[in-house]
């Protein structure tokens, strides 16, 4: 068993080291995301969200305020700051300390979430292709930077699954983009393959096999497969009943690089997490 690879990010000015894999706890504030028990829209329920998943161990909340399940309404940029400016002052209100990131796809919504709500980290489920002001942005802000694998928009993404080797093409990808953004001067990017996001059912599970070839990137491997059809599909079972199946896919994740998982479930990670540690003593690697 290979040791865990720390990782390192500026995070409010100071460089924070990892020795473990990390948790981050998704807290939608929409009303159309893909599972319904992730949906807090307003402000009483975004902070029990927030209380619960630290009080189940998350090191990071994700809190996104654009659905980018296939099918989903466009909002403005407006009302998506609207509902960020919300979730993040009740976050805030439950805890001040704990690292925050955005999922959004704007470069004006990242810019003023970082700069007028405070959030630490942008999370891009485009990898910068639907804003073309994004990696300026990213630059310009100095934040750790979630690039992810994606083709297409999330209402076509799903007839762009024609890959000749899915996971040279994504870690071509990324590693392109890896290489343009640090010659930005972007420090911390953390690459996210993109699992449910223009690939099909065998081309997720052939990524997860073959996870263990991203970590050539040499950067921080973020994986998202919390309740996705992924997992329901393949157990033939509902988002609402894939849990078990999520807790065992992330575990071989983390056993193959895997440095931060996105879950609906914290606890459920962190008891994954704290089983792995058990079970191979030596694989924190710092202590």
């Amino acid at each position: 068993m290979e040791i865990f690879k720390s990782f390192t990010l500026h995070l409010r000015g100071r460089l924070h080291r990892f020795c473990r894999p990390q948790v981050m706890g998704i807290l939608n504030a929409t009303p159309d995301s893909f599972y319904g028990a992730s949906r807090y829209n307003n402000a009483d329920a975004v902070r029990a969200a927030t209380d619960k998943m630290i009080g189940q161990g998350a090191d990071i909340i994700d809190v996104g305020a654009y659905s980018t399940r296939p099918g989903a309404g466009n909002i403005s940029v407006d009302e998506e700051l609207r509902r960020l400016d919300l979730a993040l002052e009740c976050v805030r209100k439950v805890n001040s300390d704990i690292p925050v990131s955005i999922d959004t796809f704007r470069a004006e919504v990242a810019r003023k979430a970082v700069r007028e709500m405070g959030a630490d980290i942008v999370n891009d489920v485009s990898g910068g292709d639907l804003d073309s002001a994004m990696f300026d942005t990213i630059a310009e802000l100095n934040v750790p930077y979630v690039l992810m694998h994606m083709r297409g928009t999330p209402d076509t993404m799903l007839q762009q699954t024609d890959y000749s080797d899915v996971s040279s093409q994504v870690l071509s990808n990324l590693q392109e983009k890896v290489v343009r953004l640090s010659n930005m001067g972007v420090a911390d990017i953390i690459v996210d393959p993109g699992f449910g996001f223009a690939k099909n059912l065998e081309q997720n599970y052939e990524l997860l096999r073959n996870l263990h070839l991203f970590n050539i990137l040499d950067r921080p491997l973020l994986v998202g497969m919390s309740r996705k059809s992924m997992i329901f599909r393949a157990i033939d079972k509902t988002p609402e009943d894939a849990l078990e199946g999520t807790v065992a896919a992330n575990t071989i994740a983390v056993l193959n690089g895997a440095s931060v998982l996105r879950v609906h479930d914290v606890g459920a990670a962190t008891d994954a997490i704290n089983i792995i540690e058990h079970t191979y003593p030596s694989f924190i690697s710092c202590k």
